[in-house]
């Protein structure tokens, strides 16, 4: 089997695995990071027209926010289908799994569009909306919903390329979104440069042109390095159907766990709220970071583990974990070292007492997060996903059983319950590699003559 030795014993990750890991990383890390700036450039230009707007623009952005989350499975169940079809240099599937992911993409974002614009009126009162709060929420989400293709086909876009080991790509089409965002928003909104002034409605438009923008520079990107036609492969539609399934149950119970911590915390008090708000934003600005080596832990292991090479793809799994609970670590020194800078930042003075408590407990559980974000990442490189939805359901069935089944009194108690939830997927997550419980994908070893 001299064939499967050379097609990746060549590869970076090989020859140096540290080095590889990290590098690959970064350009994840910053276009994470990068992502979620049209929302806030879209905030500092609409807030500067009132009250009105910028609840409107509030309340559409949740929306939406709300509806895209659901079809994720369009970049992970692309990521690890092409990073398995690569490790094989099966060129066929490659293109197969990028070609019906990305029409998949269109056709379900047609559906999501239509659906939308004609229920809009009762989904955005749904959230609270009413008066004129409500009327301009609903011209927002409207044109928005234009931007839905885009959305999802660049979404399923990033999986390829990042199944592709291409990490730079996705960054620089998110940079570029965000960058002409932030040109065209206060163009449009306030009407310079010969622009019409269109407030709100600016905003809708400006973000719906940059990803169309990006969308379109993704594809183009796409159809060059692999031919790509609009070739629909049923059997690959039920795979991520089937991904989306898991996924959907998953993300589900993650958001809704996330939600019951804030509820406890919130009705413990304005300022146990205030100070659970504090430091679930900071914890959501690290999760980036963590992520990040989850999502090039998945495209490597995904590649080994369609090359055959089972030892390297434990390698991988071996150094996301190490460096990821290195980076916890860090984080937890730095959480310790920075906390009167953050409470001078993110805390009000009613809320310090209940914070601090709960914040050295925040910190001290970084690498537990850490790890729980590591295997993530793994075991949607070998497409274990029924798996990781299993654990979630565990996690989450026992950390809302001591949530609600014992007197939550501090809110560092609230985030000690979170460490029971990201212990369990962490421990799971290692067990499912070292020793390889269940019918793990990374159990086996295969041994080449």
């Amino acid at each position: 089997m001299q064939k499967e030795t050379i097609q990746y014993n060549d590869h970076p990750f090989v020859k140096k695995p540290h080095r590889t890991l990290v590098t690959m990383s970064l350009p994840v890390l910053l276009s994470l990071i990068v992502e979620p700036l049209t929302g806030l450039a879209d905030t500092a230009f609409v807030s500067r027209l009132g009250t009105t707007p910028l609840a409107a623009l509030g309340v559409g952005t949740i929306v939406l926010s709300s509806l895209f989350w659901a079809f994720n499975f369009l970049n992970i169940g692309s990521q690890t289908e092409v990073a398995q079809a690569f490790g094989r240099k099966d060129t066929d599937t490659v293109r197969q799994v990028a070609s019906s992911a990305l029409t998949l993409s269109a056709i379900i974002a047609g559906i999501v569009v239509l659906l939308v614009y004609a229920f809009v009126n009762p989904i955005v009162q749904a959230m609270g909306a009413e008066g004129a709060v409500l009327q301009q929420a609903v011209t927002y989400t409207r044109i928005r919903m234009f931007g839905g293709p885009a959305i999802l086909i660049t979404m399923a876009a990033f999986g390829v390329c990042r199944g592709l080991q291409d990490m730079k790509t996705p960054l620089y089409v998110a940079a570029l979104v965000n960058i002409l965002n932030c040109i065209l928003d206060p163009l449009m909104i306030f009407g310079l440069l010969g622009f019409p002034e269109m407030g709100i409605v600016g905003a809708a438009i400006a973000t719906v042109v940059s990803q169309w923008i990006g969308a379109i520079i993704v594809l183009i990107v796409l159809v060059k390095r692999l031919s790509l036609s609009m070739n629909f492969q049923w059997h690959q539609c039920k795979n991520f159907l089937n991904i989306g399934r898991d996924l959907f149950i998953r993300t589900g119970l993650l958001t809704l766990f996330l939600a019951l911590t804030t509820r406890s915390a919130t009705a413990m008090g304005a300022e146990y709220g205030a100070a659970h708000q504090a430091i679930r934003q900071f914890w959501v600005f690290t999760a980036y970071l963590l992520d990040s080596f989850g999502i090039t832990g998945q495209s490597l292991v995904g590649y080994f583990l369609g090359a055959l090479a089972i030892k390297h793809a434990r390698a991988v799994a071996k150094h996301v974990c190490l460096w990821s609970c290195l980076i916890g670590l860090v984080l937890t020194i730095f959480m310790l070292a920075c906390t009167r800078w953050i409470i001078a930042l993110l805390v009000p003075a009613g809320a310090v007492v209940v914070f601090v408590p709960a914040w050295y407990m925040a910190a001290l559980l970084q690498p537990l997060f850490a790890l729980a974000f590591a295997t993530d990442g793994i075991h949607w490189g070998t497409g274990d996903f029924a798996f990781l939805r299993n654990v979630v359901i565990l996690a989450t069935a026992l950390s809302t059983a001591i949530l609600f089944l014992n007197p939550v009194s501090s809110l560092a108690m609230v985030w000690c319950i979170l460490g029971v939830w990201a212990a369990v997927r962490g421990l799971f997550g290692l067990l499912r590699v070292w020793p390889g419980i269940g019918k793990s994908p990374l159990a086996i070893e295969v041994k080449y003559s």
